[in-house]
């Protein structure tokens, strides 16, 4: 019997093999085996209270490909990460709300520019932050895409040892 995480990161693969709309281009398509992604892990898997910010300023974030981006401040969620305390900022888009992070492993074994969240609001004002959740922009498969880079406020000196990992396929064939 498979868990939910692992049916989510199974349907995942068959949606970057097959479909049209997979970031990775025809020639990665051919090769591909699945993503890497490391073991689910319950410790890393938060429902959080926000903190709200004394001002929800915007902030203006820089693309993959120069381009900026807009977004609203929401607030500052806190946890700890192997009894290391820990903060991240969390954004409000049209579309939902955004936590991108940079964690200690970037470069080594997660993707250098950052991973994304999209927490989950709860009906109690908390948020889900599952890092087991944590994916690369399309930008780590193909240089084709526009992904917004991680703000310094959310680059961590911890690892996050949840979610998926690095692509290995770094020339984007």
């Amino acid at each position: 019997m498979t868990t939910e995480l692992e049916d989510f990161r199974y349907d995942k693969d068959q949606f970057f093999k097959r479909h049209p709309q997979s970031p990775l281009t025809p020639a990665q398509q051919r090769v591909f085996t699945g993503l890497s992604y490391f073991a689910e892990d319950p410790a890393l898997r938060f429902e959080l209270t926000v903190e709200p910010l004394a001002e929800r300023e915007p902030i203006e974030i820089q693309t993959s490909t120069g381009e900026v981006r807009v977004y609203q401040r929401y607030g500052r969620v806190r946890f700890e990460v192997e009894g290391q305390a820990v903060a991240l900022t969390l954004y409000q888009t049209p579309h939902g709300f955004f936590l991108p992070f940079v964690d200690a492993l970037a470069g080594t074994e997660t993707y250098p520019a950052g991973r994304y969240l999209d927490p989950e609001p709860l009906a109690d004002g908390r948020f889900l932050v599952d890092f087991n959740l944590a994916y690369n922009p399309y930008c780590a498969y193909n240089d084709g895409y526009s992904c917004p880079l991680t703000p310094f406020e959310n680059r961590l000196k911890v690892p996050i040892r949840a979610g998926e990992k690095l692509f290995p396929d770094a020339e984007h064939a």
